[in-house]
């Protein structure tokens, strides 16, 4: 046994992973009945969950504490990656749905869902999210809440004395090593997530939505292997593949089965410090990204509405085209101030075309049915991108440092 547990421990954390994904399988197919299985899902994603507020609010905190005068960090070039990425998704997602148009059989249901009234309650939320009360924001996971609080304290702490600032740096040590054992339980908890999803959900109900999924997945699999790819070369000028494929191994999987981009956040702070980027940046970006790098949830916007604008035959010119793909980026970047996330804010996109609300809703319905893959690949997208942008804006910045080195040299 002992043996076999370390071999066990030798593996690579994805490779335990995978192990994990094909147990889940087989046991649901052979026990489908055992659902005390799923619990060890549940109890991962709560572990993330708990974790990820405190150890944002601490890691960011220490961070600015510690920062020196005239140290740069990314983050105006990960802003902007950002907001490029998660524009570019919502107009891909604009061409595809005209090139390949879907109509969607409406039927009653989600009537008491409230979804925002207009861009201005979205953007309005997320400023009121910025001045929460910070023990409401923990408890909540409002990170964008948490994040103000963190770089306000650390801001304040920055002359306080070195005992205080260390006593910060050990508790952020601290829960980056709670991190480590609640991630090395992943295998058992992605093990209980499939199992979960598979028994509760099954693939049957998802036939009848069969085109509306390869046109929302066949969007967010086009950013991941295309689109990010081209933003990660233009910026590094070489070959993007091997950072995309390992952003999409070692935090895409789990954000797969998670469907949390909050309780990814670990992660993502644990692949940041593997792949040795600048703390004073990934542990601010990371976070924020997990609030507004939307990539995925614009491209759900885009296509559903005009998956609605097709089913009701409406005529879209380029113009109303282009809006709706500012208009699914600025929502998505407020999506999660909103309850019930990208789909909630379906019926903000379709008012662009006149669409009533209850016809909306029912749109966001149908969103729900499909939400087992469609959320899946979504956060995978958002989620995995986030480590991407934040390792290619730091890698930019070292090859244009090079640059004017060689230069200066010459």
């Amino acid at each position: 046994m002992k043996q076999l547990v370390q071999t066990w421990n030798r593996l690579s954390l994805v490779k335990r992973i995978v192990v994990g994904i094909i147990a889940g399988i087989i046991l649901a197919l052979l026990v489908p009945d055992a659902t005390g299985i799923s619990i060890l899902g549940s109890l991962f994603v709560s572990a993330l969950k708990a974790v990820a507020p405190v150890l944002v609010l601490f890691l960011v905190m220490a961070a600015i504490s510690q920062h020196k005068k005239g140290q740069q960090t990314n983050m105006k070039s990960i802003l902007i990656l950002y907001a490029l990425s998660t524009f570019l998704a919502g107009a891909i997602a604009v061409v595809a749905s005209f090139i390949f148009p879907v109509t969607l059989s409406l039927a009653s249901g989600s009537e008491d869902l409230t979804p925002p009234d207009g861009i201005l309650e979205v953007l309005e939320t997320l400023l009121y999210n910025v001045v929460d009360n910070p023990i409401h924001a923990l408890m909540n996971a409002n990170y964008i809440g948490i994040l103000a609080w963190a770089i306000f304290l650390g801001l304040a702490l920055k002359n306080a004395s070195d005992s205080t600032k260390n006593l910060l740096t050990n508790f952020s040590d601290a829960l980056s090593q709670i991190v480590k054992w609640v991630i090395n339980l992943a295998p058992l908890g992605i093990l209980g997530l499939v199992f979960d999803s598979i028994t509760a959900n099954g693939l049957s109900s998802l036939l009848d939505y069969g085109k509306l999924l390869l046109v929302l997945i066949g969007c967010m699999l086009f950013i991941a292997l295309v689109v990010n790819p081209l933003i990660v070369y233009v910026n590094i000028r070489r070959n993007p593949y091997p950072l995309v494929f390992t952003c999409l191994r070692e935090s895409g999987i789990t954000a797969f089965f998670t469907r949390s981009s909050a309780a990814n956040i670990p992660i993502n702070m644990r692949l940041a410090e593997k792949l040795d980027l600048d703390p004073d940046t990934y542990t601010v970006s990371i976070p924020l990204g997990a609030t507004i790098n939307m990539a995925g949830a614009a491209v759900t916007i885009s296509v559903l509405t005009l998956a609605t604008v097709h089913t009701l035959g409406i005529e879209v010119d380029f113009g109303t085209a282009l809006l709706l793909s500012l208009v699914s980026a600025v929502a998505a970047a407020g999506a999660s101030g909103v309850a019930g996330g990208s789909l909630l804010l379906i019926p903000l996109a379709c008012s662009l075309f006149g669409i009533s609300n209850d016809i909306a809703i029912q749109v966001v319905a149908a969103g729900f049915i499909i939400g087992v893959l469609q959320d899946s690949f979504e956060t995978a997208l958002n989620s995995s991108s986030d480590v991407l942008f934040t390792a290619t804006a730091e890698y930019a910045k070292k090859r244009k440092e090079g640059t004017e080195t060689q230069l200066s040299k010459a």
